[in-house]
């Protein structure tokens, strides 16, 4: 996965060492490739990683916001494989970003609403502030999470709000299972080689390009070819076939996330068709 930035790690990624799965820079055409809609309004910095301010089609204005970003971006460090985190307490702040990529404020978490990284990579903060808030605020509205899966074909941008800079590609298919180190996720999104994401992209929203809704959550790529390996995942398929694909980043789909979302923006796991891991 693209390891969060610290310390070292943090002084070679501005030193241009790629530091983990996801990439660099875009093509000089890019910027036609990408919606006039996809822009920095409601990503945020976390202190290592990317992540943005989220809805479920069902939000209110009145619900706290969430922040969405990866389990392996969590202050609390990597959470075990199986271990799934619900309503933990957290103070954790982040900087909310306008359409050009300026920071205009701090958001705060009261909790971490929900964490794993099973299955899939994905962390939700709620914020002790509500949507009607920050736009109130800020006027930044939240990226709405696409209740549909995406397909093949669809073009995409990944926006970092850590590195301020978006990665235009399509999705090039699906990786059964995408297997790094003790983890495994499924049914997890391929990127075309375009977007070459880099360390601290990751948690950034995967847009549809077309609709301006997040369907995926960037998260890793395979730096070195090195098959299955921390920082070197491979694809596995229903027969057990390994694929190494050198080069290659991911993102974890978000749809799944939506029928997980209840009243009052809460993560209730035992709703009709949430199939989220549970603690």
């Amino acid at each position: 996965m693209k390891k969060p930035l610290v310390g070292a790690f943090l002084s070679a990624l501005l030193l241009g060492a790629g530091v983990a799965p996801a990439a660099a820079a875009t093509s000089p055409d890019a910027p036609e490739v990408r919606a006039k809609a996809v822009t920095f309004a409601g990503t945020v910095a976390l202190s290592n990683c990317s992540g943005s301010v989220v809805r479920a089609p069902s939000s209110l204005p009145g619900d706290p916001a969430l922040v969405l970003s990866n389990g392996h971006c969590l202050e609390t460090g990597f959470p075990a494989p199986g271990q799934v985190l619900l309503n933990r307490a957290s103070t954790r702040s982040f900087t909310l970003l306008n359409a050009a990529g300026s920071g205009v404020g701090t958001l705060r978490a009261s909790k971490i609403a929900y964490g794993t990284m099973t299955d899939t990579d994905v962390s939700l903060y709620q914020l002790t502030r509500t949507y009607a808030q920050i736009e109130s605020s800020y006027g930044i509205k939240a990226l709405e999470l696409d209740s549909a899966r995406p397909v093949q074909g669809t073009a995409v941008t990944v926006a970092s709000g850590y590195w301020k800079r978006t990665y235009s590609c399509a999705v090039d298919g699906f990786a059964y299972r995408l297997k790094e180190g003790a983890w495994t996720w499924k049914d997890s999104v391929r990127y075309t080689s375009a977007c070459q994401t880099i360390g601290g992209t990751s948690g950034s929203p995967v847009i549809n390009d077309a609709t301006g809704k997040v369907v995926a959550v960037n998260n890793t790529g395979n730096e070195d070819g090195q098959r299955c390996t921390d920082n070197n995942p491979c694809e596995v398929d229903q027969n057990g076939t390994v694929t190494v694909r050198k080069g290659i980043n991911y993102a974890q789909q978000t749809y799944g996330i939506v029928p997980c979302i209840g009243t009052g923006n809460q993560i209730d796991l035992n709703r009709t068709g949430c199939a989220l891991p549970r603690p």
